[in-house]
């Protein structure tokens, strides 16, 4: 074991949406314990201590393998980093919280806040809280934030692939719908006479929607079959952009009424009126997935 400061030996270091509790040896995120080795643990409480400080790997080698112990020492470094990456869902290419220094350490990228606990008096009050990062009764709990979108804390925890291929599927969806309508682009036109007379302007608006959303489409299908690092926070970032498109790309149904009927195309637009906010609780499942716990 890592010997830990006295000062950090009762409490909690939060970082992003992690916790780890140096007493426990648990590392949780969101609320959902995490499968982590001891090894990779111990390695991060020293980094957790030291933010945006360099650890060398012989202060490593020091801390986890005593002077009679015979290792492969780099090999066996390097597998723990890595599964401590992991674990965090982190990377050495693009890295989040462990920044990697050639021949010489690591450093954790993050910011780092501890939590002392603090235990309350014996006679202290049913629902006062009694240990700063457990849970505390009902009645102690403050209310919970109102929120038309979906949070984290409300969607069930699903195996991780099964987010990946939902999510790519959506993405291929709304890809095909851009390549199909540039491709066809005279016979839109004919379809957009008959909807509304005068197409000029709503050709200039599906070309231009066309064009935005392809790049963007591209860019999320690249990144849910690389699994990028942080997917879900940069999605959260364009959601505005592609909420617009998307619900723009809702009404598209209605082109097709002359051969599908009304009553299909009001189906479909309002399925579609749906799936931009469908993938982003596909990413809020992903970040809580079965596969982290």
């Amino acid at each position: 074991m890592v010997s830990m400061s006295p000062n950090h030996t009762d409490g909690i270091f939060r970082f992003a949406a992690y916790e780890a509790d140096p007493k426990s040896g648990e590392l949780r995120k969101s609320g959902v314990r995490l499968r982590v080795q001891e090894q990779p643990f111990q390695v991060l409480l020293v980094m957790l201590e030291r933010p945006r400080e360099i650890v060398t790997r012989e202060e490593l080698r020091q801390k986890l393998w005593p002077a009679d112990t015979f290792v492969d020492f780099d090999h066996s470094l390097n597998t723990v980093i890595n599964k401590l990456r992991e674990a965090l869902s982190d990377s050495a290419s693009n890295p989040r919280f462990i920044e990697t220094l050639a021949r010489r350490g690591y450093r954790f990228l993050a910011p780092v806040e501890f939590v002392q606990n603090i235990v309350m008096p014996p006679d202290a009050p049913k629902a006062a809280l009694r240990v700063i990062g457990r849970e505390q009764p009902e009645s102690a709990q403050p209310p919970a934030k109102f929120s038309l979108l979906t949070r984290a804390e409300d969607v069930p925890r699903i195996r991780r692939n099964y987010v990946r291929v939902l999510f790519f599927l959506i993405q291929l969806m709304y890809l095909s719908f851009y390549i199909v309508a540039l491709a066809r682009l005279t016979r839109v036109h004919e379809l957009l006479e008959q909807t509304l007379g005068y197409p000029a302007w709503a050709m200039v608006l599906l070309t231009t929607s066309a064009l935005i959303g392809l790049p963007i489409r591209l860019y999320l299908i690249s990144a849910i079959a690389f699994d990028v690092s942080g997917l879900s926070q940069k999605f959260h970032k364009l959601f505005l952009v592609t909420l617009a498109l998307d619900e723009l790309w809702a009404i598209s149904p209605f082109l097709l009424t002359p051969q599908i009927g009304v009553g299909l195309a009001m189906a479909a637009c309002a399925a579609l009126i749906y799936v931009p906010f469908a993938q982003r609780t596909l990413l809020l499942m992903g970040d809580r997935s079965l596969d982290s716990a």
